[in-house]
C-alpha cells in the first residue's frame, strides 16, 4: 500500500467511514493512532494468503431456556461440549447472577446445566477443561474460578466474590469511587479474570485480566507462585488480559487484547517473545501444528507454531450488523477445527479450516 492511500484510509476512518472504527471513542490523538494501526493491519492481510473455512452452527436447544451471549466455550475427551454463558435473570449486587453453565453430549443434545445457583455464577467469561477432565469455570463478575470434578463435584474455588452488602454500601449509598484507574492485584485475588489453561503437571496460569493486568501462577494443590504483570504496553505489561493458552513445548500464549500482541511466557512467567499481525487477539489457542488468535471483528489468524511464522486469516461471522465481539473465546478441537463462542451471535460454531 502506498503512503498516499495509507493517508486516505487513516483519513476514511477518521470521518467514520467504517463501522468498524466507527464504535470507538477516545481523543483525537487515540482515534488518530487506532486508525493508523488499522491501516497497517489491512496492508499486513492484503499481503497475507486467505484461508478457506467452513462454518457450521451447533443445533443447541435447552428445555425452557435461552442460550444467550455464549461466552465460554470448551470440549472434553468425550466430544462433550460445554457453553458458560450470559443468560438467566436476578440479582441487583455487583453483576447479578446473568450466568450458567450448560453441558452438550457429542450429538449436541442438552445434558444438564452444571452449579445451578451457584454464588460464583455473575457475569460469565470463559470455561476450560484440564487433562483430567475437570471444568474450571472463570466468572469475571465474581471475581473466581472453580474447578469441578467430572461427577459435578466442587474441587476448589479460586479468588473470592466481592460481599454484595460492601458493594452496594460504598458504590450506591455513599456513592464513592474507586480511584485506582488500574489497580496492581494481591496474593490471593481476582479482578474481572478472563481465561485459564495448565502446564502438563497441573499448573494454573490464569489471564487477569481486566482491572488487573497480569498472569498469576497457581500450583496444582492451589498454592499461590507467580504473578507477573502490570498495566502497559512495555515489557511485563498488558492491556487487557483476555486469554490465555500453553502447549507442550513449555509456552504460555498470552492475549494481550490492547497491545494488539500475544506475549509469550515460559512455565515459570519468564518472557520469551511477542507475536503479532493478528489485530486485537480477543482469544488464542494453541495445537499441535499452529497457533489461532481470534479478533472481535470475526477474523481468525492462522501462525506456524514452531516458526511463529503468520499463515494467513479469514473472516468468519459476517452477516450479524456487528463488527465487535463476533469472537469472544475459542476452543481448538483439533489442528483444523475451531469452536466459536461469541457475544453478539448467541451461539455456537463449528468452523472447520481447509
Amino acid at each position: 500500500m502506498t503512503l498516499r492511500k495509507t493517508a486516505t484510509l487513516v483519513a476514511l476512518l477518521m470521518l467514520g467511514a467504517t463501522p468498524l472504527y466507527a464504535q470507538f471513542g477516545g481523543t483525537p490523538e487515540q482515534r488518530a493512532a487506532r486508525a493508523a494501526a488499522l491501516a497497517k493491519q489491512t496492508e499486513l492481510e492484503a499481503s497475507l494468503p486467505k484461508l478457506s473455512s467452513t462454518e457450521e452452527v451447533l443445533p443447541l436447544r435447552i428445555p425452557g431456556e435461552t442460550l444467550g451471549e455464549t461466552e465460554g466455550v470448551s470440549m472434553n475427551k468425550a466430544g462433550h461440549l460445554f457453553v458458560y454463558s450470559r443468560t438467566g435473570w436476578g440479582g441487583t449486587a455487583k453483576g447479578g447472577t446473568a450466568a450458567k453453565l450448560f453441558e452438550f453430549d457429542q450429538n449436541y443434545k442438552f445434558v444438564k446445566e452444571w452449579l445451578p445457583n451457584s454464588y460464583g455464577a455473575s457475569f460469565a467469561h470463559s470455561v476450560r477443561v484440564d487433562a483430567n477432565q475437570h471444568v474450571w469455570v472463570v466468572d469475571e463478575g465474581s471475581n473466581t474460578i472453580a474447578e469441578v470434578a467430572p461427577n459435578g463435584d466442587l474441587i476448589k474455588v479460586l479468588g473470592r466474590k466481592t460481599e454484595a452488602i460492601d458493594y452496594l454500601e460504598e458504590f450506591l449509598e455513599r456513592g464513592e469511587r474507586d480511584t485506582v484507574e488500574h489497580p496492581v492485584g494481591g496474593t490471593g485475588s481476582f479482578n474481572r479474570p478472563t481465561d485459564i489453561a495448565w502446564s502438563p503437571n497441573g499448573d494454573s496460569f490464569i489471564a487477569d485480566g481486566y482491572n488487573n493486568s497480569r498472569v498469576v501462577k497457581i500450583a496444582k494443590d492451589g498454592t499461590w507462585v507467580k504473578a507477573v504483570g502490570t498495566f502497559g504496553s512495555g515489557p511485563n505489561q498488558f492491556n487487557t488480559v483476555h486469554s490465555i493458552a500453553t502447549d507442550a513445548d513449555g509456552n504460555v500464549y498470552v492475549a494481550d487484547r490492547g497491545n494488539s500482541r500475544i506475549q509469550v511466557y515460559d512455565y515459570d512467567l519468564n518472557f520469551k517473545e511477542s507475536i503479532t499481525g493478528m489485530g486485537a487477539p480477543w482469544s488464542v489457542q494453541a495445537t499441535a501444528k499452529y497457533i489461532y488468535s481470534g479478533d472481535g471483528t470475526g477474523k481468525i489468524y492462522q501462525y506456524d507454531r514452531k516458526t511463529r511464522k503468520e499463515l494467513g486469516w479469514f473472516q468468519s461471522g459476517l452477516g450479524y450488523g456487528q463488527t465487535g465481539c463476533l469472537i469472544h473465546e475459542l476452543h481448538a478441537v483439533s489442528d483444523n477445527v475451531l469452536i466459536r463462542g461469541s457475544c453478539t451471535r448467541w451461539d455456537v460454531t463449528k468452523i472447520t479450516i481447509k
